[in-house]
């Protein structure tokens, strides 16, 4: 194996260990902000702090940037806009299970079109990889039980995480066609201004029709935590290994995320972990491991 390759599955591995912490915000704080307030709060925090480091490199690529728009429209659209909006509003109109399940099409999609649109092979091992690894976030999930897998109730939250998890595979998409004559900050800087400036408009008629929330201590650490990590110091990791391992090996990594979150519930919020959660955790690592092996 490679030392760019390795480098690549230690971006990815860093990226989701700080996404696991995003969704036990997003659950934990999901009656205290709305949720597009939330994502604006999250994105603009993302913005102000990186943009300006990274304005120099747009203006310097500020042609190819333009001649170039229509992408880089899109992945912030789908990328910074309207992903992790989706996430935070199904977390409010659906359950953990729900989101869980509809969650692991998150990578299927991204293979489906790295397979389409940038020819990346579907081998049997990546396959059967993929398939253990579905086994083993739904294990956690449903804490084993086949009743509860058979006796789901879907509701309206769970389209909007379906719908997430499509917008995030075009996002990968786009990210690996990002022209060689951009930096990687001038994309990103980039992404992320223009995902941002809609969601402001957004999170102020939102408050419209919500009810005011405090500004405290914890909603401010959960705001810079978001913010910070899972937008600016995650994006640039993801970035960074989509375009050395590709968008398809990259996304299953993203099997990992209910691995650390239980483990970040563990210490963080006292939640125990049982014998599923090592079963669900066994099976998440093998899957990935089988189907991220070298040809």
């Amino acid at each position: 194996m490679t030392d760019s390759r390795v480098a690549g599955f230690l971006f990815a591995l860093m990226a989701v260990t700080i996404w696991s912490g995003n969704f036990i915000i997003a659950s934990g704080f999901v009656e205290d902000i709305p949720p597009i307030t939330l994502a604006a709060l999250r994105w603009v925090t993302a913005s102000l702090i990186f943009v300006p480091f990274a304005w120099r490199g747009m203006q310097r690529d500020m042609q190819p940037l333009l001649d170039n728009r229509w992408a880089i429209a899109g992945a912030a659209l789908t990328g910074v806009t309207l992903f992790n909006t989706l996430v935070y509003v199904s977390a409010r109109t659906t359950d953990t299970v729900n989101m869980a399940l509809l969650g692991s099409t998150t990578p299927v999609f991204v293979v489906i079109l790295a397979r389409i649109f940038l020819k990346e092979r579907i081998s049997p091992a990546r396959a059967a990889g993929l398939a253990i690894a579905i086994c083993g976030m739904l294990t956690i999930a449903t804490r084993g039980s086949l009743d509860t897998l058979l006796h789901l109730t879907f509701r309206v939250g769970d389209v909007w995480m379906l719908l997430a998890g499509f917008l995030w595979a075009i996002y990968s998409i786009l990210v690996k066609r990002k022209p060689i004559t951009i930096s990687r900050n001038s994309y990103l800087g980039a992404t992320f201004l223009l995902g941002a400036i809609p969601l402001i408009p957004a999170a102020l008629i939102e408050q419209q029709f919500h009810a005011p929330w405090a500004v405290t201590p914890a909603t401010v650490g959960a705001v810079l935590y978001v913010g910070i990590g899972a937008s600016l110091a995650a994006f640039f990791l993801w970035t960074s290994a989509i375009m050395i391992i590709g968008p398809g090996t990259a996304a299953l990594f993203q099997y990992f995320i209910p691995v650390f979150s239980g483990i970040g519930a563990f210490f963080l919020l006292g939640k125990p972990i049982t014998p599923v959660h090592v079963a669900g955790f066994v099976l998440i690592f093998g899957g990935v491991a089988l189907a991220t092996r070298p040809r």
